[in-house]
């Protein structure tokens, strides 16, 4: 069989997709801190994109771009529907997530669960390029553990080996999958919560090493537990991106340093100040059109991380407010009374 070599160029660092954190409010926060990094919508299934509020659940800023639609599905005829929905909003790519390890997710065959059935997920990946000609990517760990959700009498119900992983990838990658993105971990499907699936099963950078040296020709990117400069440039020695996960939520002003990781890239030289004078232009558009204030200002609770002022901008944010203060008014406090050397900042804070 010929192989599909993509010609889809695999962005050096992603924001991974987050339930309940990567929604648009935190995305076109991001986007003020990176230009050049993809970003990711949360996991939104096929049932909401069919029959849900489209303009709520897929509707985004054209300021975010370039963005990529994860979706969560079992039915290929489904995914092919909600994927030609989503075709009116021009993502840059449509992502299909066979990773979460929720057992909600998995009990409605979904997520991790589907690297069990690496047949159905190829389906799924050919319904999505019937429906676009967008990117297709597939985002899934290096293995499961599916007791307590498999039947009994499936075929295989534990795949922690590498051989495992390299068997899904050789079924899956017939469908033209233009870049695999694994979580380094296995997914235990009964027994731990998602906050524990990404901490208590250890992570093997080796095995996505060794499966981007067994298929060059496919576009890897690995996530999972990555938090520093040091360690993305580390990663990319082996293989071609880098995703980085709960580190962008709580301590996005790292984000300032990830251009400069891409060819002709520049390190964004944004402040902190310069950050929050950007937010009040949206914070004013949100007000403007009836929107909620705080819930574009919860995602950027972690800003000042790390640096003097932290305690006092998450203090000011957070409701209560002043009465009468508008989202406006709350930002400009900040940049009255935060540290002037916090506001000014815009060096290298990432560890080395």
């Amino acid at each position: 069989m010929k192989r599909y070599i993509s010609d889809v160029k695999t962005p050096k660092v992603s924001i991974a997709p987050m339930i309940d954190r990567t929604v648009r409010h935190f995305r076109y926060f991001c986007r003020l801190l990176t230009k050049r990094s993809l970003l990711y919508t949360e996991m939104i299934t096929t049932h909401a994109i069919i029959h849900g509020n489209r303009d709520i659940i897929l509707g985004f800023d054209d300021f975010e771009k370039p963005i990529a639609l994860q979706v969560a599905g079992s039915n290929p005829e489904e995914i092919y529907q909600a994927v030609k929905i989503a075709e009116k909003w021009d993502y840059d790519e449509i992502n299909l997530n066979v990773g979460c390890p929720s057992n909600r997710v998995s009990g409605h065959m979904m997520g991790a669960v589907l690297m069990a059935y690496p047949k159905l997920v190829a389906e799924m990946v050919s319904a999505i390029r019937e429906a676009t000609d967008k990117p297709v990517t597939v985002k899934h760990r290096i293995g499961i553990d599916g007791r307590g959700i498999l039947p009994e009498d499936s075929p295989k119900i534990v795949f922690d080996k590498y051989e495992d992983m390299s068997k899904f990838i050789e079924i899956v990658e017939k469908s033209k999958v233009d870049r695999f993105t694994v979580h380094a971990r296995i997914a235990i499907l009964a027994g731990l919560s998602a906050k524990e699936n990404r901490n208590v099963p250890p992570l093997k950078y080796e095995d996505v090493y060794r499966l981007k040296k067994d298929f060059p020709y496919l576009n890897i990117e690995i996530n999972g537990g990555i938090k520093t400069l040091s360690q993305i440039n580390e990663h990319l020695n082996y293989v071609d991106g880098v995703m980085l996960g709960r580190v962008a939520y709580d301590n996005p002003y790292l984000l300032t340093e990830i251009d400069g990781l891409f060819e002709n890239g520049d390190v964004n030289n944004i402040s902190r100040k310069e950050v929050i004078e950007g937010l009040i232009t949206y914070i004013e558009k949100i007000e403007n059109n009836g929107g909620n204030v705080y819930e574009a200002l919860r995602h950027t609770l972690g800003l000042f991380y790390g640096v003097a002022g932290s305690k006092e901008w998450r203090r000011l944010i957070t409701p209560p407010w002043k009465k009468g203060y508008s989202g406006k008014d709350i930002l400009e406090e900040a940049l009255r009374i935060l540290p002037k050397e916090s506001l000014a900042e815009s060096e290298l804070i990432m560890n080395s």
